[in-house]
């Protein structure tokens, strides 16, 4: 497994692993008390785990811009990625080196669209906190505030599949569902332990069935598509009229979407409605930054493509409700011949520990209909695209000098099924090793149940 490997202070390995199992992330009193100062609410609090100086060589590299290197090298340090090439890029002596021949190294995987945290396993009622279905608009709720730290669906998304960042969004009960939460995937006592520190917040929005069903099924507005629209439109203007005098939460968030701050991700399934969303959105001076779901995206990419606006989608998941009848399997191939924006994402605490071998299969169906899209622009579905619909591509998704060193070392082809994560790097410090039991994140919550701590 390795050419080289130079003893880890054992200071720094302590820390680490004490911190995976008890004390969340390595929070810094200077930090916190620096960031609560600013005027920013419930402040990220997260600082990355020690981690020492560390090349991955000999390895098939996917850089996530596209990009693959064979017999290649990446080198990273202090948190950041330092450099990346080909077998002859230099690596300082004297830090930890692992040989990967015959292994794959990719960027941290990151889904777009999760419930963990605030639909947590076990799933029980007392669980059950990630739809505030109480009115069709709630844009004053935060996801932050019901994601328990603890649920053991992150530990389990970082071994089995090397998610190293997620969006935590609301669900689809409302039209407006409030904002999300971007959270980097650590173990730790509090969510703003993990918040992605410099992530821009997220505006979860919902079109179609649900909504007209929550509310309709209440004798109440929406309950028609046509009502979806002038509830949305309407609390649009109401939201463009705010002066900011006197502080109302719910227009705080939508000011702050009209203003370029707060980035829409919208769950929308049929075509005919994002391009109707996307004529709101014009009308109302915001940007869609995402269609989630979006199994019709296919009869529109050229559409997506001119507005800028990503497609986060299974690769075949289809026909469970009328909206979601006319999805098919060459989705994501459709898309990216129009040179759309794709993201393949989860809305599933097991979807979550797989979203390579749903590239995958979203990768096959296209082949079988002579689309062919490289393995390294396939990983790109699942880095690099769903960082620019967060907001967050200048700090990672890709393997780039200066980036966050979130980075996956796969015992095989990560898109194949027979593969998985054999080690797993957030900012620099190793936090999964399937080598290694002792290096598996743990919640307290696990402690003591059967399976602790169980990866598959």
């Amino acid at each position: 497994m390795k050419t080289k490997l130079k003893t880890i202070a054992a200071g720094a390995l302590a820390i680490a692993l004490t911190a995976c199992s008890t004390n969340g992330t390595a929070e810094t009193e200077s930090a916190s008390a620096s960031q609560a100062t600013t005027d920013t609410p419930f402040p990220s609090t997260y600082e990355p785990y020690p981690g020492v100086p560390t090349a991955l060589v000999g390895a098939t590299i996917y850089d996530g811009v596209g990009g693959r290197i064979d017999n290649g090298t990446v080198f990273f340090s202090g948190g950041k990625i330092v450099s990346i090439g080909g077998p002859d890029t230099p690596v300082p002596a004297d830090i930890a080196v692992f040989d990967g021949t015959g292994k794959f190294v990719t960027p941290g995987i990151i889904d777009i669209h999760s419930h963990l945290g605030d639909y947590p396993t076990p799933s029980v009622d007392a669980h059950s906190d990630g739809n505030e279905a109480t009115s069709p608009t709630t844009p004053e709720v935060w996801a932050e505030h019901s994601v328990w730290p603890q649920d053991p669906g992150f530990a389990r998304a970082l071994a089995n599949g090397g998610v190293t960042s997620l969006q935590v969004l609301p669900g689809s009960a409302n039209l407006m569902g409030g904002r999300s939460a971007t959270l980097k995937n650590v173990p730790s006592r509090t969510v703003q332990g993990m918040k992605f520190p410099g992530a821009p917040y997220g505006f979860k929005m919902a079109c179609g069935e649900n909504p007209k069903r929550v509310y309709g099924n209440r004798g109440r507005m929406p309950s028609t598509r046509m009502g979806n629209f002038a509830v949305n439109r309407q609390t649009w203007l109401d939201a463009k009229a705010y002066d900011g005098k006197k502080r109302d939460l719910a227009k705080e968030t939508l000011k702050g979407v009209l203003d370029g701050e707060i980035l829409v991700h919208n769950h929308c399934y049929r075509a005919d409605e994002m391009a109707l969303v996307m004529d709101m959105a014009k009308e109302m001076g915001y940007k869609v930054s995402a269609f989630h779901h979006a199994v019709e995206a296919y009869k529109i990419g050229d559409l997506l493509r001119e507005n800028d606006v990503c497609s986060a989608i299974w690769a075949d998941w289809y026909g469970f409700k009328m909206e979601a009848y006319d999805g098919i399997l060459e989705n994501a191939a459709y898309l990216q011949r129009e040179d759309a924006c794709v993201v393949i994402h989860s809305d599933d605490a097991n979807g979550i520990q797989r979203l390579n071998q749903e590239a995958a299969k979203a990768q096959a169906a296209g082949a079988r209909v002579g689309i062919d899209i490289s393995d390294a622009q396939v990983i790109r579905w699942i880095t690099l695209n769903p960082a620019k619909a967060m907001g967050i591509d200048a700090m990672t998704g890709s393997l780039e000098p200066g980036k966050m060193a979130d980075v996956v070392l796969w015992n095989g082809d990560p898109l194949s099924v027979y593969s998985r994560p054999e080690k797993v790097w957030v900012d620099g410090a190793l936090l999964f090793d399937a080598m290694d039991r002792k290096r598996r994140p743990v919640s307290d919550f696990e402690l003591g149940q059967p399976g602790e701590g169980d990866v598959k």
